[in-house]
């Protein structure tokens, strides 16, 4: 697990521009949505073409948040990193050029739709009633991604929690997006992961500066607890 931290000189920063570092007192469960992102085999076997070994130690308090988000109402949402023949033909500048060629045919054949690096990892708790929604780019938010952005406002989604991998690409773009289309937005800090310290805790930063509530899991569940139970999101 990433020993997370949060830049001195944020915190003073936000401290006085808003009064203190968390942003959110409260949370309305039944307009809110767990946003898992990329947590695929991709990213999460050994071996695996993308892995992070740490995004395995966050799966517990993935599941933890999930559970205590669908008991108070809320709905979980599942994010699939995907590269599709419509994504191949349209991302040509990181396809091309952020890639060598082996790395490029590499990451198609390991997030193409059926593959078994593109699957959820096994260890996620992903139950009947909750969402699986493919993306084509980093932020599940950025135009011609995916459809998440429609199917949450159908639901009368505002606030998101996110977590998954990796913490300063996926997940930090599509957190910034959605603060951007005004949702409320918690990054969890111990249910995001990368490859190191350094560049989780840079993200988790920049994050409390400007664009998230930057939450540990434990306080996380315990607001959710503190809300009332209600209905599942219609």
């Amino acid at each position: 697990m990433h020993l997370s931290s949060i830049n001195p000189h944020v915190i003073a920063r936000v401290t006085e521009r808003r009064g203190g570092l968390r942003v959110f007192d409260t949370i309305d469960p039944t307009r809110t949505a767990h946003v898992v992102v990329d947590l695929q085999n991709g990213f999460m076997a050994p071996g695996a073409i993308c892995e992070i070994a740490t995004a395995r130690e966050i799966v517990p308090n993935v599941n933890r948040i999930s559970a205590a988000l669908r008991a108070t109402g809320g709905l979980v949402t599942y994010i699939q990193n995907t590269l599709d023949a419509e994504a191949i033909r349209t991302w040509t500048t990181y396809l091309d050029h952020f890639c060598s060629p082996a790395r490029r045919a590499a990451m198609i054949e390991a997030f193409t739709p059926g593959a078994d690096m593109h699957k959820l990892w096994p260890a996620l708790e992903v139950l009947p009633q909750d969402l699986i929604v493919r993306k084509s780019r980093f932020g599940a938010f950025a135009p011609g991604s995916s459809d998440l952005h429609a199917i949450l406002s159908g639901r009368g989604v505002d606030t998101l929690i996110i977590t998954g991998t990796a913490t300063q690409v996926c997940c930090e773009s599509t957190a910034r997006d959605a603060m951007m289309l005004n949702y409320k937005v918690f990054f969890v800090a111990d249910g995001n992961a990368t490859f190191n310290d350094q560049e989780h805790n840079a993200t988790l930063s920049a994050m409390a500066h400007t664009f998230c509530d930057v939450i540990a899991t434990d306080a996380m569940v315990a607001m959710l607890e503190a809300a009332p139970a209600t209905k599942l999101v219609a």
